[in-house]
C-alpha cells in the first residue's frame, strides 16, 4: 500500500521535493519515531527512492561514492 501520492504521479520536482523532506526527517525518526512510524517512513523511503532510480538508471555516480574510491581514500 502507497502512502501520499503514487511515486509515478509526482512531478520531478515534487519527487525531489518528497526526498528531501524524508531525508531531513530520516534520523528524528529513527530515534524518536515509534515502530510503525519508523516502518512506514521506511517504505515510502523506498517507495520514493526506487522511483527516482526508475526515472534516472544514468544518474551520475561519484567516483568517491564507490567501492574502489572509497578503498583508494583509505590507501
Amino acid at each position: 500500500m502507497t502512502m501520499g501520492i503514487d511515486p509515478e504521479k509526482l512531478t520531478e520536482s515534487e519527487l525531489i521535493e518528497e526526498l528531501e523532506s524524508l531525508h531531513r526527517t530520516r534520523h528524528d525518526t529513527l530515534l524518536h519515531g515509534s515502530a510503525d512510524a519508523l516502518a512506514a517512513h521506511t517504505r515510502r523511503t523506498a517507495e520514493l527512492e526506487g522511483e527516482y532510480l526508475r526515472r534516472h538508471p544514468d544518474r551520475a555516480v561519484s567516483p568517491g561514492r564507490t567501492r574502489e574510491g572509497a578503498r583508494a581514500r583509505t590507501q
